[in-house]
C-alpha cells in the first residue's frame, strides 16, 4: 500500500472530522493552560481545508493536497497552532513530489514536517508541546515503515497518543502554558492532544480494507 491522493484526502478529511468531534475537549484543555481557543481554531481551519478539498482546480497529488491544506491552516487559524500545523503539512507536501509514496518516503516527509515544527516553534521533547507527541510518532512510523504503510501509521498513532499522555506531569517550558510554571503540571497539553488526532487520522486513512 502507498499513500496516494485518495488516502491523503481521506487523511485530511479524517483529521477534520476528529478535530470537529473533539473541539470542546481541545478547547477545555487549552482553557486550563492556554488561550482557550485551540479547539475552535483548529475546527475553523480544518473546515476551510474541507472546503478546499471540495473545490475545483486543486492539485490532487499527495504533496499538492498537503501543501494546500497547510496553506489554508496558516491563513485561517489564529495563534501558534495554525502556523505550526500549516508549516508541518507544507513541509510534508514538499517532500512528496510524486503521485504516490511508499512508507519510506512518507517517513521522510513526516520527518520534514517535524523539522518544520521544531524550526518554527523552537520546542523540544519535554517542553510540553505538540512536539512531545509529534516526535515519537515520527520515530515510530520510521521504525515500522518496513512493515508497510498501515502498520507504520498505526505505530505512529499509538506513539502520538502515548506521547500526548506523557505531557500531563510535565511543566511547560514553551508558549502561554509556561507562564503558569509548576501549575501547568497535571494537564494534558492541547497541542499534543491534537497532534495525536492528526496521526490517528493517518492511521484511519491507511487502514487495510
Amino acid at each position: 500500500m502507498e499513500l496516494d491522493a485518495a488516502r491523503t484526502e481521506a487523511w485530511l478529511r479524517a483529521a477534520a472530522a476528529a478535530v470537529t468531534a473533539r473541539e470542546a475537549e481541545l478547547t477545555a484543555l487549552d482553557t486550563a493552560i492556554g488561550d482557550g481557543d485551540h479547539g475552535s481554531n483548529l475546527r475553523r481551519g480544518f473546515t476551510a481545508v474541507l472546503a478546499g478539498l471540495d473545490g475545483d482546480g486543486a492539485d490532487r497529488s499527495p504533496g499538492g493536497l498537503l501543501t494546500a491544506a497547510g496553506r489554508t491552516l496558516i491563513s485561517t487559524v489564529g495563534g501558534a497552532s495554525g502556523p505550526l500545523y500549516g508549516s508541518a503539512l507544507r513541509a510534508a507536501g514538499r517532500a512528496l513530489p510524486g503521485s504516490s509514496a511508499g512508507p519510506g518516503e512518507v517517513a521522510a516527509a513526516l520527518a520534514e514536517a517535524l523539522a518544520a515544527v521544531r524550526a518554527l516553534g523552537g520546542a523540544r521533547s519535554g517542553d510540553k508541546t505538540m512536539v512531545d507527541a509529534f516526535e515519537p510518532a515520527v520515530a515510530a512510523f520510521g521504525a515500522a515503515a518496513g512493515q508497510g504503510l498501515p502498520a507504520a501509521a498505526r505505530a505512529a498513532a499509538g506513539a502520538a497518543e502515548q506521547g500526548a499522555r506523557a505531557t500531563v506531569p510535565l511543566v511547560a517550558r514553551k508558549g502561554r502554558a509556561s507562564y503558569l510554571g509548576p501549575r501547568s503540571a497535571g494537564h494534558l497539553d492541547p497541542g499534543a492532544a491534537s497532534t495525536a488526532l492528526l496521526f490517528g487520522a493517518l492511521a484511519e486513512a491507511c487502514r487495510e480494507p
